[in-house]
């Protein structure tokens, strides 16, 4: 057999063992909707590493880490997935949700269908899909196969162009839309991404404010742009009290978006 029809014998295989477990793993705790309510949601990121900081708490156990920050009021977790910049792993997902009560989003760099099947296979309440990763069509047939898996679909948005492509996608496909401060080329944070871009997000979508949140000013700033949830990895990952760094940042008054 050649190399290339090993291959793919081998991704078949995969494939249908993931299809196996995803018939028997049950309906994931929905995450959109624990995002909704009068507060902004803290989206709690389980981060080992990033590529822009280096090791963060790279020994830390994630179920130990997801649990103090559903004790610090987190309405969902975020689990990095990535092993060779974030030194995450499937199995911390797996772990988390066998043990901590709250919602849980996959974050990768999903580019693949057999990526998404896997998010369904172990849990995973929704994904990530980088909008700048993927081409239009790709971007759309990705969060079409999370819809039809049950799965939802945050799309990370850096500028108007590609917020354009996440609002023509079906609300029901990609009911959240998230606005990366972080540019994913130089890893250099510029907070005034999200001031630009969050208050065009429609209001039948949840707008998600994602990197450089370390403090409680910083979350009322993202509040005041219309964001209804935070999503925040490095400040509380590497604190040593995770629980208390969580409810600092909770309690802030959403605004909402006129759009």
């Amino acid at each position: 057999m050649d190399e290339a029809r090993q291959r793919a014998v081998l991704l078949e295989r995969r494939r249908a063992d993931l299809m196996a477990l995803a018939a028997d793993t049950p309906a994931a705790r929905p995450f959109a909707t624990a995002l909704l309510r009068e507060d902004v949601a803290v989206i709690a990121e389980v981060k080992r590493a990033s590529p822009s900081k280096g090791p963060i708490n790279p020994g830390v156990s994630a179920v130990a880490l997801a649990g103090a920050f559903a004790d610090g009021g987190a309405a969902c977790l975020s689990v990095l997935t990535e092993p060779e910049h974030f030194k995450g792993g499937v199995q911390d997902l797996v772990d988390i949700r066998r043990r901590v009560e709250l919602p849980l989003l996959k974050k990768d760099f999903h580019v693949d269908s057999i990526q998404v099947l896997e998010a369904r296979a172990i849990g995973a309440s929704a994904l990530l899909l980088i909008a700048r990763a993927l081409e239009p069509s790709r971007l759309e047939d990705l969060a079409g196969e999370a819809h039809q898996l049950g799965l939802e679909v945050l799309v990370e948005v850096r500028d108007e162009d590609e917020l354009a492509r996440a609002v023509a996608l079906a609300v029901a496909a990609a009911p959240m839309i998230g606005v990366n401060n972080r540019n994913l080329e130089t890893l250099v944070v510029n907070h005034t991404t999200a001031e630009r871009i969050l208050p065009h997000i429609p209001a039948d979508r949840i707008a998600i404010h994602e990197s450089g949140i370390a403090e409680r000013s910083q979350v009322e700033l993202a509040a005041s742009h219309g964001a209804d949830a935070v999503l925040v990895g490095s400040s509380i990952s590497s604190s040593t009290e995770p629980a208390a760094a969580v409810r600092t940042l909770t309690g802030v008054t959403r605004r909402g978006r006129a759009g």
